[in-house]
């Protein structure tokens, strides 16, 4: 993670997410290797994976942590109840060692089981506390707008939270995933309601499919204290060979740490 220059406010984070479909690429094959050589490539700080688990039987990991660590120098939370899964509905984060940790998963309603990861993170060198919503949505528009609520609601920022909708939040916060929206009329798209906490949610890259990318699939959001300054698709030969999605990547500027972590926060060793 890079150091701000002296005199800068804050610092600036690299995030990624990425759709690894299952490690099945666009020829068919079934190939980890490829995938992890996509996230050594990104280079990123901070990872949400969508799909890393097998999806049906036991949800058993389609990853290796240890090939992972080697190639990335990243490593997933303990977000599977399976001591060889890595995901939550096939939602991971990858982190950098040295960060601290507190996780919460949470179920989606839809037609289909679906779920989100949310992660209070202590990143190493900092203080304070970023907060993570690592999200996969669902494909019915009408179950997308009831996952929003939902996601909003756990971060405290919904009508069944603590906090009301339009407040700031009360830490930094990103959201990350697929959250299978394209439309970019306002009107018909379910992921307006995040706009109060979010800001814009129809545009960014496209990222579907990895081929020939024209729909806008996958997003990193941030709240006002999270600045998402810039957004691309990783387009590389090996990215659209790998999944049928492209990664998104990020700079992400944060403020100053100013709070205190929490003692009760998991480390990451």
């Amino acid at each position: 993670m890079p150091e701000a220059p002296a005199g800068t406010p804050g610092i600036e984070l690299s995030v990624a997410s990425y759709n690894v479909h299952k490690c099945v690429g666009t020829d068919g094959q079934f190939d980890p290797g490829r995938v992890v050589a996509v996230l050594a490539e990104l280079g990123a700080d901070l990872v949400a994976l969508q799909e890393v688990d097998r999806r049906f039987g036991r949800r058993t990991a389609l990853l290796d942590p240890a090939r992972l660590a080697q190639a990335t120098g990243l490593q997933p939370l303990p977000v599977s109840d399976l001591p060889d899964g890595m995901g939550w509905h096939g939602n991971a984060l990858l982190v950098r060692p040295g960060t601290r940790w507190q996780l919460r998963r949470i179920d989606l309603p839809g037609a289909e089981p679906r779920g989100a990861v949310i992660a209070e993170l202590t990143l190493p060198g900092r203080t304070d506390r970023l907060r993570v919503v690592a999200a996969h949505f669902g494909l019915l528009r009408r179950c997308r707008t009831r996952q929003v609520e939902t996601v909003l609601a756990a971060i405290g920022q919904g009508k069944a939270g603590q906090g009301k909708a339009g407040q700031p939040t009360d830490m930094p916060t990103l959201l990350l995933g697929d959250l299978n929206e394209w439309r970019l009329n306002r009107a018909r798209n379910a992921l307006t309601g995040l706009e109060a906490v979010f800001g814009g949610v129809t545009g960014g890259p496209p990222s579907f499919p990895s081929r020939r990318p024209f729909l806008r699939l996958d997003r990193i959001l941030g709240c006002a204290q999270a600045q998402v300054l810039r957004v691309e698709a990783h387009d590389t030969p090996l990215a659209r060979l790998a999944s049928d999605h492209l990664p998104l990547k990020a700079q992400v500027r944060l403020p100053p740490a100013q709070q205190p972590a929490r003692s009760d926060l998991a480390a990451a060793a």
